[in-house]
């Protein structure tokens, strides 16, 4: 492929119904959504009430579903979080309603955390976390900074990385979770495959991405960990957008398959990145 040969055309179908296509970028091997809006056009992209993770809906089969996943990975999460750091300070960007830093609390570290939108923010209130807005009066670094599906969220990966490189304490870690375009569910639902989310996901990554972009910026990749429940809920999610009377029978049976191949290719729905910041 060449730098700018377009991968996918595809269209927003939780929000405005726009069309936009991934182009792909051979040097860092990930998807760009174009045209990328500015980050002061993608708030309204967020405004629907259907955005889970912004909210701790729990009505109907698929957000109950969600929520208690949701619970049963915040224990892995911390568990991961502490098989490399036994406590100390922590960093969650992109934190949402504040449950894995309320996890992390109760585990005795000190937490801080920043989330843009503000009805996620209340609900942490809610739950005894308070929220920054943004990062930018952040100074020190950190013994870690998690990032749960939030880097693909953001327009500069570049300037992310370089900025995660200068707070993160030497030795310290960065845990990212990032969907994965080289997936069996990515490849079967193309266009429809829920979590290319245009254009709220600005960048598409691969194993190789994450290495290459955060290699630059002082980080070495220890682990990569698949998520599996993940394969589950895009793949019921872009049965949906496939307009598939049986999705939830539909999409789990893929979810396996996905997730079955995985095992094989090491390639699933989505991946979890331990780095380390070198000495």
């Amino acid at each position: 492929m060449t730098k700018q040969q377009v991968f996918l055309t595809l269209k927003d179908h939780s929000v405005s119904g726009e069309e936009f296509k991934l182009v792909y970028n051979s040097t860092y091997d990930l998807l760009e959504t174009t045209p990328k809006p500015s980050p002061e056009e993608l708030p309204r992209y967020y405004q629907s009430e259907d955005y889970i993770s912004h909210t701790d809906a729990s009505n109907g089969i698929f957000n109950k579903a969600y929520q208690f996943v949701k619970r049963h990975m915040l224990n892995k999460k911390i568990a991961l979080v502490k098989k490399y750091v036994s406590g100390g300070t922590l960093l969650d960007i992109g934190a949402g309603t504040g449950d894995f830093l309320a996890t992390a609390k109760r585990e005795n570290f000190k937490i801080t955390g920043v989330e843009p939108n503000s009805k996620a923010r209340s609900l942490a209130v809610k739950k005894n976390v308070d929220l920054l807005t943004t990062k930018d009066t952040i100074e020190q670094p950190y013994d870690v900074i998690t990032m749960w599906h939030v880097l693909e969220h953001l327009t500069d990966f570049m300037e992310e990385a370089k900025w995660l490189g200068n707070h993160v304490k030497t030795s310290g870690y960065l845990i990212i979770a990032v969907p994965n375009y080289k997936s069996y569910d990515a490849k079967k639902y193309k266009e429809h495959w829920a979590a290319y989310d245009v254009p709220r996901h600005v960048f598409h990554f691969s194993k190789k991405s994450i290495h290459k972009i955060f290699h630059h910026n002082g980080f070495d990749l220890l682990n990569v960990k698949p998520m599996w429940f993940d394969s589950f809920y895009v793949s019921i999610l872009s049965e949906k957008y496939e307009n598939n009377k049986l999705r939830f029978l539909r999409g789990f049976l893929t979810g396996v398959i996905s997730n079955v191949s995985a095992l094989f290719t090491k390639e699933a729905s989505s991946h979890i990145y331990v780095l380390k910041k070198r000495n």
